[in-house]
């Protein structure tokens, strides 16, 4: 997705009245976005998951494994972990839009509703009509509607966002999604508990 095409479907997508877009220069972009994490930054492993809330496998990771991960790895001082999204397409880009206007400490909270309703807003093929679901998966994770709609408008954002992830994909060698790199090391593909906490345990060691 080449950033006019992006320009032009945040336009399209989040502009139910009309949209302005401001254009930010791409290090200023990058600066304004924070990392998404959990756990202890001073842990012996530092897992970045990069993941599409529109990925199937994605959603299959976060249902399957990623509870247990949490309790035995990173609830346990063993695992930094941090979340940056792919943008694959617009409807991706729009969810990480409502789940970061939560802010930090409602992030990982509205993801999980993200992928758990992946099915119902992800898959819908009119734009408007995913961009109502995701307000209301917003709505759901207890932001006002002022909040929602203004996340949706915020096109500065969006641009961030996008020139956020290139910068990652392109240093990363970021392909598909799921992809763990741990402590720099990259894995794609999505994992059972047992696998990555296999991975995790060996960067440790």
């Amino acid at each position: 997705m080449s950033r006019r095409n992006l320009l032009s479907l945040v336009a399209a997508g989040t502009a139910l009245g009309g949209l302005g877009l401001t254009v930010t220069s791409p290090a200023r972009a990058q600066a304004a976005v924070p990392d998404m994490t959990l756990g202890d930054p001073n842990a012996p492993v530092t897992v970045v998951e990069y993941a599409s809330f529109t990925c199937p496998h994605c959603a299959d990771f976060h249902s399957d494994t990623f509870k247990a991960f949490k309790a035995d790895y990173i609830d346990t001082g063993k695992v930094h972990f941090i979340y940056r999204e792919v943008y694959f397409d617009r409807y991706g880009l729009w969810a990480s839009m409502v789940a970061r206007c939560a802010g930090p400490d409602r992030f990982f909270g509205v993801s999980e509703l993200l992928y758990q309703s992946q099915g119902e807003w992800a898959r819908q093929g009119d734009p408007a009509a995913v961009a109502e679901s995701l307000k209301r998966v917003g709505l759901q994770a207890g932001l006002e509607q002022a909040e929602v709609d203004a996340c949706f408008q915020d096109a500065a954002q969006a641009e961030g966002l996008y020139a956020w992830y290139q910068m990652n994909a392109e240093r990363d060698g970021v392909r598909s999604t799921p992809s763990f790199l741990i402590n720099g090391e990259m894995h794609s593909g999505n994992m059972s508990l047992s696998q990555i906490g296999r991975l995790v345990d060996d960067a440790a060691s």
